[in-house]
C-alpha cells in the first residue's frame, strides 16, 4: 500500500502532503504521524524557515473519512475522544511548530480538513476553493477546533449558516473576510504557497519566530494588559539581538538586509 503521507524539501521550506488523493485526503492515522514528525523536524531545523501544508490532487483535504468513523461508533465514549484527541494533537502541533505554516488548498477543505487549514498562518487558495463544514450533514459537530477558530473571523450568522446547513464559502469570500491570504487561479496555489516560503526563508528567523509566538499569545490572551507585556518582553529580546543588528543597519543604509 502506498504512503499516505510524504514529505518535499525546497528552498529553506518543507512541503508536507497528504498522499491520500483517492479519498480526496481524507485525513489517517498515517498523515496525523507524519505531518506531527514532519512539523517538529521544521521547528528543530535552522535550514527549514517554513512549512507548507498540500495535498495531493486535487482537493486540499476532505477532513474524517466516514468509513472509519462509521467503525468507530462501536468503540467506546473515552475510546472515541482518545481518537479524535489525536486530530487534536496534530491542531496544537501546527498552532505550535516554531516555524510558519502555510496551507495550500487547491479545489477546497471540508470538515477537519478546514481545521487544519484554519490552524495555519496563512492560507492560499484557489478562486474555485470550496470550505464547508460538512458535519451536519451526517449528524456530527465541528472538531478541530473549527468553532473557535471561525468564531474569531466570521460574523456569527455566517458562520452558523455554515456548521448548522452545512453551506460552503468560496474562497472568494473567505479572501474578502481577511481569512484567506492569497487568493490566486485554480492551479497555482502549490505555487504560491511556496514562493511565500521562499519569501519567509529570507527574513529573520528568530523574529518570525516570536511574531508568531505573540500572535497565538493574542488570540490566548485574557487581556491588552498581558499582550502589552509579552510585546514588551519579546521587543526588548529582539532589539539586543543578531538580527535587530543586521536589520536596523541596512534600512538606515538603504540596502536589503540579509539575514541568512
Amino acid at each position: 500500500m502506498a504512503s499516505l503521507f510524504r514529505s518535499t524539501s525546497g528552498d529553506g521550506y518543507v512541503v508536507l502532503w497528504n498522499c491520500n488523493g483517492a479519498r480526496r485526503n481524507a485525513l489517517s492515522p498515517e498523515y496525523y504521524a507524519g505531518l506531527i514528525s514532519g512539523l517538529e523536524a521544521a521547528s528543530a531545523d535552522q535550514s527549514c524557515a517554513a512549512v507548507v501544508l498540500a495535498g495531493e490532487g486535487n482537493f486540499f483535504c476532505a477532513g474524517g473519512d466516514l468509513t472509519q468513523l462509521k467503525a468507530r461508533r462501536v468503540m467506546s465514549e473515552p475510546e472515541r475522544r482518545a481518537n479524535i484527541e489525536k486530530l487534536h494533537d496534530v491542531i496544537r502541533a501546527i498552532r505550535g511548530c516554531r516555524k510558519p505554516v502555510i496551507a495550500a488548498v487547491e479545489g477546497g477543505a471540508a470538515g477537519a480538513g478546514v481545521s487544519l487549514a484554519m490552524a495555519c498562518d496563512m492560507i492560499v487558495a484557489g478562486v474555485g476553493a470550496r470550505f464547508t463544514l460538512a458535519y451536519v450533514k451526517a449528524g456530527l459537530v465541528p472538531d478541530g477546533g473549527a468553532t473557535w477558530s471561525l468564531s474569531r473571523v466570521l460574523p456569527r450568522a455566517t458562520l452558523a449558516q455554515m456548521a448548522m446547513l452545512g453551506r460552503p464559502l468560496s474562497s472568494e469570500r473567505l479572501h474578502a473576510l481577511g481569512v484567506v491570504s492569497d487568493l490566486v487561479p485554480d492551479g497555482q496555489v502549490l505555487e504560491t504557497a511556496n514562493g511565500l516560503a521562499t519569501e519567509i526563508a529570507r527574513g529573520p528567523e528568530r523574529a518570525i519566530a516570536d511574531i508568531k509566538q505573540l500572535l497565538n499569545d493574542a488570540e490566548q490572551s485574557a487581556s491588552l494588559e498581558d499582550q502589552l507585556t509579552r510585546e514588551r518582553d519579546a521587543m526588548a529580546q529582539a532589539l539586543g539581538g543578531e538580527e535587530a543588528r543586521t536589520g536596523i543597519s541596512a534600512f538606515l543604509n538603504k540596502e536589503q538586509p540579509v539575514f541568512r
